[in-house]
């Protein structure tokens, strides 16, 4: 989904625009595969510290410990973040942006922590996921816009940047609420390994409260979106699918999370809101596609 998310924006979007951009499509596939593989990563390291947790909440998806030992499954980790940064480096210089190599480092130390520490503190780790999937969209812009601006296109990349921001906003929202309700879900098995997430610290029902008053945020959002941009500018096919693939099933999770009881309801919702994050980006492509035929 991650890599998909990627080549939708360059080559369902970007492409399409009539834009310098910095990287050739090698090195975009490089980019896309050096972000595959530092989330590749990072799920490596969160099984490796998660055994005893998910032993309790998913059994049946338990790998390190099971299927691959904790020392081979440290040594894919090693392999995976040492290929990833690897590649940040090479794209940092192609770009004569050698410092920026230091964001794939971060985003290796980042996915670390969490999976060490960070997210067993109520709301924090939930915010670092969100950050770091958010993040996935902007490097996008860091890498193929930025380096292409001169002060002739400067005003359209600008446009084109905060695109990609609305974008990450989106993607933020929705996985911030994700994560909470991911915890709902494995509330079980967090309070046996003394984890301080949300639902422990506040309990269930007050967290759903919580999830519903956050769910009504990326509502009032695509609402004011929708009107502003897609509505004044008569891009009906755009405001038809944001209403059906992004703001109906947004108003039904709304509805759910507050009657949601047992595991396997807030596993639903939990893909209910991965299915609306993958529909969300799609729109790009739709929109691009739209203000293309309308013109």
């Amino acid at each position: 989904m991650l890599a998909f998310m990627q080549l939708l924006f360059r080559y369902g979007f970007l492409n399409l625009q009539n834009i310098p951009l910095a990287l050739t499509t090698l090195q975009y596939l490089l980019l896309v595969l050096s972000t595959v593989l530092l989330a590749a990563a990072g799920y490596v390291i969160n099984n490796i510290f998660d055994q005893d947790t998910d032993l309790t909440n998913k059994p049946q998806e338990v790998i390190v410990g099971q299927k691959i030992s904790e020392t081979n499954a440290y040594t894919i980790y090693m392999v995976l973040n040492s290929i990833g940064v690897a590649i940040g480096f090479y794209l940092s210089n192609v770009i004569n942006k050698p410092s920026f190599a230091v964001l794939f480092i971060l985003i290796a130390a980042t996915l670390y922590l969490y999976a060490s520490s960070l997210k067993q503190m109520a709301v924090i780790g939930n915010l670092v996921v969100a950050i770091l999937l958010s993040f996935s969209i902007l490097i996008i812009g860091i890498f193929d816009l930025f380096p292409a601006i001169n002060p002739q296109n400067q005003t359209a990349m600008a446009s084109f940047f905060a695109i990609l921001i609305d974008y990450a906003v989106f993607a933020f929202m929705i996985n911030f609420i994700r994560e909470i309700v991911k915890d709902l879900e494995d509330h079980n098995g967090d309070y046996q390994q003394a984890m301080r997430t949300l639902p422990i610290v506040l309990g269930i029902q007050r967290t759903q409260k919580i999830v519903f008053v956050l769910s009504c945020i990326p509502i009032i959002c695509l609402l004011v979106y929708s009107y502003n941009y897609l509505v004044n500018n008569h891009l009906f096919v755009a405001t038809a699918y944001s209403f059906v693939a992004l703001i109906g099933p947004m108003a039904v999770f709304s509805i759910k999370i507050l009657t949601a009881k047992t595991q396997k309801d807030f596993n639903e919702l939990s893909t209910l809101l991965k299915w609306i994050l993958f529909f969300g980006i799609v729109s790009i492509a739709v929109i691009t596609f739209n203000i293309q035929h309308h013109a």
